[in-house]
């Protein structure tokens, strides 16, 4: 009677332990799938009608919560079927049981509670996170008074040994999982060069500001509105620009902006197909066909500039400080090369290259280059934090004006000064230590 009656508890442990495992299982697999799946292909999938994906994306919106009703859940499980498989196995192995029911639990729940659950959920996120997110949402629900208590608990002993926590930390982390993302996919292979510079360029426009990008004020074009209006029309046909600024007596006054194509209008209603004298023409105004100076702060972010001249309809600005003094000069192609890297046109053919390879192995580059760009071309990691250009870079590290010939070690490269113009270090020569 006695071995019948432990014939049938011993059954009935192992069926209640088997359930355990498969509910171990479950929770290991629902945890690995719904914090392994992208809520980008979530999104994707929910916006065509799925809804598991749907569902999967409301569980995961508190990560917290859900991780703690996962391993309670899990752990319950897990000690309840080893508390049980230790009962059995002491009645029938004494005081050995114990060991035995260790080494049997440990391989049971290792192998089917833990590796092949979480090796399926990782081989397929998504479709097991949309397949499980309904029985999660209710154990989340059923342990969420349990979990709130052991959340607050746990903040308070972080509290005290100094921990701030902010659960809403990762909501910015966004951006840097798309570069991280990206950037793996480019040292393995599969994603290109191109395709993750044109991306990150897009994702920087926020981060970067119109000082760090624009032509600087000596090495703009202008037009002087005290001119005769011939030479006014000389300078714009050999001019490689199609738009230029208007200044009267100082450089500093900028009175407006003029268009080729608005001079041109103007200059040929005038002549009347060759009717006007050489008199008429000389009585033209100028600055009654230029457009008012449009003026940015040099703090404006990329992205808020490439929306204000849409939104203007205009492609062209004029950088100034917080004085109101001119810095520089930034178009709308401009802030676009960020994004797809440099755009070149008929008028740009006669432009040198700013970066020439040497037989060395070295690179001479302009000194206006921009470190962004250099880093752009070479795949390098030089610094743009304290200074825009190389120029800029080398100044910043030397603590100087160099002078021709000098050299520089810093951040892995040599820096050699090859050539000034007067204080601005016109080119260099960089080699990677």
């Amino acid at each position: 009677m006695e071995t019948t009656s432990l014939d049938a508890a011993f059954w009935i442990t192992s069926g209640a332990i088997l359930i355990l495992l498969v509910l171990s299982a479950f929770f290991s697999g629902s945890e690995t799938a719904l914090t392994a799946a992208s809520r980008g292909k979530l999104r994707s999938a929910a916006d065509k009608g799925s809804k598991g994906a749907e569902r999967a994306l409301t569980v995961t919106e508190d990560n917290e919560r859900l991780i703690g009703s996962v391993l309670l859940g899990n752990n319950v499980v897990n000690i309840l079927a080893t508390s049980l498989a230790t009962a059995v196995l002491t009645k029938l192995f004494g005081q050995n049981g114990v060991a035995v029911a260790t080494l049997i639990m440990t391989l049971l729940v290792l192998i089917f509670a833990e590796v092949l659950p979480k090796t399926l959920a990782i081989t397929y996120p998504e479709t097991v996170a949309s397949r499980v997110a309904r029985p999660i949402g209710l154990v989340v629900v059923m342990f969420s008074p349990i979990v709130a208590a052991v959340r607050y608990l746990v903040r308070g002993v972080l509290f005290v040994f100094g921990v701030r926590t902010d659960p809403d930390s990762n909501i910015l982390a966004v951006r840097e999982e798309i570069a991280g993302a990206l950037s793996l996919g480019h040292s393995e292979g599969i994603v290109q060069k191109e395709d993750r510079d044109r991306i990150l360029g897009a994702l920087d426009l926020n981060e970067r500001t119109v000082e760090e990008i624009m032509l600087h004020r000596s090495g703009i074009e202008m037009v002087d509105a005290a001119l005769p209006p011939q030479d006014i029309l000389a300078q714009i046909l050999q001019s490689p620009y199609t738009r230029l600024p208007l200044y009267s007596d100082d450089q500093e006054n900028i009175v407006g902006m003029i268009h080729s194509k608005d001079l041109l209008r103007a200059m040929h209603k005038l002549l009347g197909g060759g009717k006007e004298d050489a008199q008429g023409l000389a009585a033209f105004d100028v600055t009654k066909v230029a457009m008012p100076p449009y003026f940015v702060p040099e703090t404006t972010t990329l992205d808020d500039q490439m929306r204000n001249f849409l939104k203007r309809k205009t492609h062209f600005a004029l950088v100034v400080d917080e004085y109101g003094a001119l810095q520089g000069l930034i178009t709308l192609e401009d802030i676009l090369e960020e994004i797809v890297g440099e755009i070149a046109d008929e008028f740009d053919t006669h432009e040198e290259e700013q970066i020439a390879a040497t037989e060395d192995g070295a690179y001479i580059v302009d000194g206006v280059m921009t470190i962004r760009d250099l880093n752009r071309a070479h795949d390098w990691n030089l610094p743009d934090d304290e200074a825009n250009t190389v120029a800029g870079l080398v100044i910043h590290e030397a603590q100087m004006i160099p002078v021709e010939g000098q050299v520089f070690s810093f951040h892995g490269f040599r820096f050699e000064v090859m050539s000034k113009d007067e204080n601005r270090i016109a080119t260099l020569k960089i080699r990677k230590l």
